[in-house]
């Protein structure tokens, strides 16, 4: 765990396009949030970023996997976060660019909590 909040540090410390980027624990991991939205995570040493529909392709190409864990009864694959490519990781401004779009596709994925009713709203 502290090798993953580590290395999420070194990440959220290199986005200066999106700072203040914070890292919070995040199952045997670490997230990387700003403003509150987790638009990505380290975890097993692989950082993995949001995606959507219009940079998905992209992680792909550059032969990127999906999150994936071992389930119970099954593998199962989160298609919604691809890990990083190691070329990005090593260009500041190519990581800035993908962890743009990783929050932007955080914020449109993003549901609020719904509001709870007041008692005077619960009585109207």
């Amino acid at each position: 765990m502290k090798l993953e909040l580590a290395r999420a540090q070194e990440i959220a410390d290199q986005l200066d396009s999106l700072a203040p980027v914070a890292v919070t624990r995040f199952f045997s991991g670490a997230g990387l949030t700003r403003h509150g939205i987790q638009f990505g995570f380290v975890i097993r040493g692989t950082v993995y970023f949001r995606t959507d529909a219009e940079s998905r392709p992209d992680y792909v190409a550059a032969g990127s996997e999906p999150f994936s864990y071992a389930g119970r009864n099954r593998d199962v694959t989160i298609q919604a976060y691809y890990e990083t490519p190691v070329d990005v990781l090593d260009d500041p401004e190519e990581l800035n660019r993908w962890a743009g779009r990783a929050y932007r596709a955080a914020v449109a994925a993003h549901k609020p909590k719904p509001r709870r009713k007041t008692k005077a709203a619960a009585r109207a």
